[in-house]
């Protein structure tokens, strides 16, 4: 009866490695894990490039800012501003 069950077990066994090498095995671990760091390379370039850009136009507006509150001339008080 031992026997039995032994072969039995190793049937099974047999049957659920074939079973997971049909549903991908180790093998479609490795693609999507390089496909998953291949997308994280990805976001990182797009992030460095995004930041890159808003440093540029938030630089460009300082110094758009800059410039017009250097070339404004001071406002000149009204009468309603000069009562209060």
């Amino acid at each position: 009866m031992a026997e039995l069950a032994l072969i039995i077990s190793i049937i099974a066994l047999y049957l659920a490695f074939m079973a997971y090498q049909k549903v991908g095995g180790l093998g479609d671990r490795k693609k999507q894990s390089e496909a998953l760091t291949q997308i994280g390379d990805a976001l990182i370039k797009a992030t460095n490039s995004l930041r890159e850009k808003t440093a540029d136009v938030l630089d460009k507006l300082e110094t758009s800012l800059r410039t017009k509150e250097t070339t404004t001339p001071p406002r000149k008080e009204t009468q309603e501003e000069e009562k209060r």
